[in-house]
């Protein structure tokens, strides 16, 4: 089993990369999540354990992840489905959506993620 680290410097290209080449739909959400606005702090491409997550807030320990076409294939699907199980067991929230409702819903995406926020911003 993986040592149950973050941001492993082992993955620090692959995050930096991931960054660089964002998808439409993260480029949307990160404008939204990014510095404190939702009330606390999210990293793009944070590594957690053996996995680079889309979104992940440290203090609420919850992971946002933005599933394209990709993520409908069988072998997609049960990687997805063990990452989620691992994330889980680390006591990590994971909020999943599809590419389509963040870029033609995004108001209702935000207003999913902001019922897992505290009420007032964390320091």
């Amino acid at each position: 089993m993986v040592k149950f680290t973050y941001n492993q410097p082992i993955f620090k290209y692959r995050r930096r990369e991931l960054r660089r080449n964002q998808t439409k739909s993260e480029k949307i959400l990160w404008q939204q999540v990014r510095a404190n606005k939702l009330g606390c702090r999210f990293w793009r491409q944070y590594s957690v354990g053996p996995y680079i997550l889309d979104f992940y807030c440290p203090a609420l320990r919850l992971c946002i992840e933005l599933d394209g076409e990709l993520h409908q294939e069988k072998e997609n699907k049960l990687y997805d489905q063990d990452r989620d199980a691992y994330l889980k067991e680390h006591d990590i929230i994971v909020l999943r959506f599809k590419n389509e409702e963040v870029e033609s819903r995004l108001g209702a995406t935000i207003s999913k993620i902001m019922t897992y926020l505290p009420k007032t911003p964390l320091a």
